[in-house]
């Protein structure tokens, strides 16, 4: 099933924005190749939550849910969704907000040595992006998805959240850094934040492109976050002076 042009009816640009959800990497993630990876890399197993608690925590999260599913995107879900949906808005989140505290030393965009960061939605203020609506017949499997991506490690939790879109109010699935996470901080300093986004690189690249690629994204999204684009600048600030 592809993804319908009457999806993209609200923002007819962000069509060529979005990337192909049954072309994305994290499609049908691969977790055994995931496993292989992080062996390579010397990091200690295991590394991930089991499968069956992962599939029991979404199972217990949607139990007596009925209908459709809205997911709120904030960072790459927004241009990188791997979800198959029928509909895309823009959004404001209620409660939570954009946060670089998502620390990486697994190997993805960091190590142990040079930690690499990046976003997560953190509890407090209010978080611009896209939501997305799984239609009800494609709930299980596009959640099945999204778990496996978001859920593989221990570093969020899920919730839903009011959702302001020009359209109407929704109430959106929203995956939410967890303060008591290992891999979430979310009292890093900002010398710390330009640091690690500075430095930190891994298999899926570094997490200064990951900061600049993001941006950019928005950019063309017209999704504004003043904190992101100084912290960017202070980041090139650095890597020039290296």
């Amino acid at each position: 099933m592809p993804v319908p042009d009457t999806a993209f009816r609200h923002h007819p640009a962000l069509r060529t924005l979005i990337r192909d959800p049954e072309q994305s990497f994290f499609r049908d993630l691969d977790l055994a190749e995931l496993d292989q990876r992080m062996i390579d890399r010397g990091v200690p197993m295991p590394w991930r939550r089991p499968d069956e608690e992962r599939e029991t925590l979404r199972r217990d999260f949607l139990a007596g849910h009925a209908g459709p599913v809205w997911v709120f995107a904030y960072g790459s879900l927004m241009w990188d969704p791997a979800i198959l949906f029928d509909e895309v808005r823009h959004a404001r989140v209620l409660g939570f907000s954009r946060a670089m505290c998502l620390v990486d030393r697994r190997g993805a965009r960091g190590s142990a040595e040079a930690p690499g960061l990046m976003a997560g939605l953190a509890e407090g203020g209010t978080c611009d992006g896209l939501v997305f609506r799984i239609p009800e017949k494609r709930v299980d499997h596009e959640t099945e998805q999204l778990w496996r991506r978001e859920m593989i490690a221990h570093a969020y939790y899920t919730a839903f959240a009011e959702a302001v879109t020009p359209q109407g109010p929704v109430r959106a699935l929203c995956f939410v850094a967890d303060p008591e996470a290992e891999m979430i901080d979310v009292e890093l300093s900002h010398a710390q934040q330009v640091e690690y986004i500075a430095t930190g690189e891994g298999f899926l690249g570094t997490s200064y492109e990951y900061l600049e690629n993001t941006l950019a994204h928005f950019d063309a999204m017209q999704v504004e976050d003043p904190a992101l684009r100084s912290l960017l600048h202070d980041v090139q600030r650095r890597r020039g002076a290296a």
